[in-house]
């Protein structure tokens, strides 16, 4: 029994320490588990260098979200191998302070980019480090899309599409028939820069800006008053504003005070204005009623709003009212980007190349700002919001994208007629009809001083004459009919002003310079002035409202012998001689078996002509026996067939159309003296010379041509018209040439009268 129990209990104290063993073994092995997953995770940093005005608020939001921005991004992709570090040094504003921070970063913490150029001049600095030392160099503010600033390879923007936006600006003009507006700018490189696309679309569109004015963020109220009395005293009512929040906080209480943002008023912001003015107070909100302005659009999805309200909790008390601009969200996609990029790059071994060619692949994301595009070294944003500031805030009337406008219903229209209702100045919601002409102005009519070329020699073009008792100028003809039709609309009243340097047949180039140099005694020019290059230098033309070009004009040819000349002589000769060539070898062959083609001699010749000539109208009487002959006359009546089909379709031509030919050696061309034509000969030493013959009335172009003092006249097509028109059975046009540009109204410079009279004239 001892004996047993001995032996089990032996058997329990091996089970037990086996198993004790195991689990020794067990919790050595889990505790080296342990340990090798809690050995740390290295990481391959990126360091990303920012240099932005830390004491400036913008400088202040970039900076938080893009620290935000990396955090996020690791906490969704915290298996990536690669870390973004960012290394920031302040600018304090000064372009020159920001290129020392750039280059501190590059030497001495060897930063693979850099992020910043708050101002034109900064990004042109930082763009050019970057180009020297190969360093990608990327702006999230809205520095203009400059020209100067494309030629830079590492240089890479966040930007809106100013050309989308101007065309946008130009389309609203033309919808709501706008034609002259205001352009009111800040005196800064950058404003004046960015804002250079959209005078460009107004020029295309025919949207003439009739004043420009640039206000400093040093101008006081009394400047800013100065300028828009004297808009308003002009009638002016369409205003376009590309100004920041400093100014515009100081413009618009201004305009109210007089008047100009009461009913009939209409101002228009731009993009990067709007944007600006996410920090603008409610008072100076408040002085802005009315306006309508562009801004770059940002989505509202549910992670912008997420974002937003995360990155509000990160500010300090005092700034808890701000809200994110424009550039803050553009630069927390561009944090991604960078991310994105660097992951691609694959560290280790990442060059700053590499680094460079990721980004444009990493930037095909959707981010806080949309679906981000990347052309051409840019961040687009291609896509505006149409706003509507009403009390204290702004209401969505619709967005610009591709071209047209598309309602906050997503329709899509090429005219305005997708924007919701626009609350304009004074609470109405009709749109403002354009004052800027000052026709209409008190009910009075405006004088227009014209000058007009007296002593013009063709009066059905234009005939100018002053009555000596009263002093009064009249004017009439075909100019003055198209040009009072085309001003009648703006109740102009014209005072006709004679031009004498006509008379002394002078060229219009002196009328032009005469119109230029006494803006203040003339307002436009108007009777047969040709468009040239050179006088479009001085004044602006209206398109042409007559043909346009140089034409021949020669006697018409009433010679008997006309009938001669579809053909030339050695072809006459030529035909004549295969005529007798048909009949000797058709002689040759029938004479002897054929009694038609024998007989004495002379009957023999007389038989060999008459049928060689009487084949030209298949008309020939004698019988042929061999088939050798009737094929060689098959043959010439197929050549003399096409003969005289030539012959009968030159003719008509000839006697219908005459032709001009090349001048024989003692012919001579004559131009009237005092047109375009005269300028073209006396300008050109090939044309120097006898003869090259000046004339001075209609009378002496009949004579001339009459006597055969002249063979051919060159002039512009209306006056060649009329003159034909005048001897229709005597001359005749023979050629014409588009190379002058027809008869154009001048005006001053600047005009806004040269729309609206080209208009109403073309139609």
């Amino acid at each position: 029994m001892e004996n047993c129990m001995i032996r089990n209990t032996g058997y329990f104290l091996t089970i037990f320490f086996l198993a004790f063993i195991s689990f020794a073994v067990t919790c050595s092995g889990t505790n080296q588990k342990d340990n090798v997953d809690r050995l740390p995770v290295v990481y391959e940093d990126v360091r990303i260098g920012l240099v932005v005005d830390m004491g400036s608020m913008e400088g202040k939001l970039v900076t938080t979200s893009i620290s935000m921005a990396l955090s996020d991004f690791y906490h969704v992709n915290n298996g990536y191998r690669t870390r973004v570090s960012v290394l920031s040094r302040d600018s304090h504003g000064d372009p020159l302070q920001a290129l020392a921070a750039a280059m501190d970063l590059l030497q001495t913490e060897q930063v693979e980019a850099l992020v910043g150029g708050q101002s034109l001049l900064e990004a042109k600095n930082l763009a050019e480090l970057g180009e020297k030392t190969k360093v990608p160099v990327i702006s999230s503010f809205q520095v203009p899309s400059s020209l100067s600033l494309a030629k830079y390879n590492y240089f890479i923007q966040a930007t809106h599409d100013t050309s989308s936006e101007a065309k946008g600006i130009a389309a609203l003009f033309s919808n709501f028939d706008w034609r002259t507006a205001v352009l009111i700018y800040e005196d800064d490189d950058d404003w004046r820069e960015s804002i250079q696309p959209l005078v460009g679309h107004f020029q295309q569109n025919a949207i003439h800006i009739e004043y420009k004015a640039e206000f400093s963020v040093s101008s006081n109220e009394e400047c800013i008053m100065k300028q828009l009395r004297k808009f308003k005293a002009s009638g002016i009512r369409i205003f376009v504003a590309h100004i920041s929040e400093r100014i515009a906080n100081r413009l618009f209480p201004c305009a109210r005070r007089l008047g100009m943002m009461e009913e009939g008023y209409a101002w228009i912001l731009t993009a990067r204005s709007m944007n600006n003015f996410q920090d603008t107070n409610y008072l100076a909100k408040e002085e802005m009623e009315g306006v309508i302005g562009f801004k770059s659009y940002i989505p509202l999805t549910e992670e912008l709003h997420n974002f937003t309200l995360r990155w509000k909790r990160s500010l300090r008390l005092e700034e808890v009212v701000t809200r994110m601009s424009v550039c803050s969200i553009w630069a927390h996609d561009i944090a991604w980007s960078l991310a994105r990029a660097a992951e691609v790059a694959k560290l280790p071994g990442l060059s700053v190349y590499d680094l460079l060619e990721a980004i444009p692949e990493s930037a095909k994301h959707k981010g806080l700002s949309g679906d981000i595009k990347f052309i051409d070294k840019k961040f687009i944003s291609d896509k505006f919001e149409i706003v509507n500031m009403i009390g204290r805030g702004e209401r969505s009337v619709g967005l610009w994208n591709s071209g047209s406008f598309i309602s906050n219903r997503r329709r899509r229209l090429s005219s305005t007629k997708a924007l919701e209702t626009i609350i304009w100045p004074g609470g109405s919601t009709r749109i403002p009809k354009i004052r800027s002409l000052k026709e209409k102005r008190h009910g009075k009519k405006k004088k227009l001083r014209v000058l007009v070329p007296a002593g013009n020699i063709t009066p059905q073009i234009l005939e100018v004459k002053t009555d000596f008792k009263t002093g009064v100028t009249a004017a009439t003809g075909y100019c003055i009919d198209v040009f009072e039709t085309s001003i009648l609309p703006f109740n102009y009243e014209v005072e006709y002003i004679p031009w004498p340097g006509a008379i002394n047949y002078k060229n219009y180039n002196d009328l032009v310079y005469t119109l230029y140099s006494q803006k203040d005694k003339y307002d436009a020019a108007v009777g047969d002035i040709t468009i040239t290059d050179n006088r479009s230098l001085y004044v602006d033309f209206t398109l042409p409202f007559t043909d346009m070009g140089l034409a021949v004009v020669t006697a018409k040819d009433k010679s008997m012998w006309i009938i001669f000349k579809p053909l030339t002589l050695s072809l006459w000769l030529t035909i004549a001689s295969f005529f007798i060539l048909t009949g000797a070898i058709v002689w040759l062959i029938e004479r002897h078996d054929n009694a038609d083609f024998q007989g004495s001699c002379f009957q023999q010749i007389g038989t060999l002509l008459c049928f060689g000539f009487s084949t030209l109208v298949f008309a020939h009487r004698e019988r042929l026996q061999h088939n050798m002959s009737r094929f060689v006359v098959i043959v010439w009546i197929f050549a003399v067939l096409i003969l005289t089909s030539n012959y009968t379709a030159t003719l008509t031509s000839v006697m219908t159309v005459q032709q001009i030919r090349g001048l024989k050696s003692n012919e001579n061309i004559g131009f009237f003296s005092a047109s375009i034509a005269a300028n073209v000969v006396n300008d050109n030493p090939t044309f120097q010379g006898p003869r090259y013959k000046g004339l001075k009335t209609a009378d002496d172009f009949t004579n001339a041509l009459r006597n055969g003092t002249i063979s051919f006249i060159v002039d512009e097509v209306p006056y060649v018209k009329l003159f034909v028109a005048k001897h229709p059975s005597e001359f005749v046009i023979v050629e014409t040439e588009s190379v002058t540009n027809g008869f154009g109204f001048a005006f001053q410079k600047g005009s806004p009268l040269v729309q609206r009279c080209q208009e109403k004239s073309q139609s």
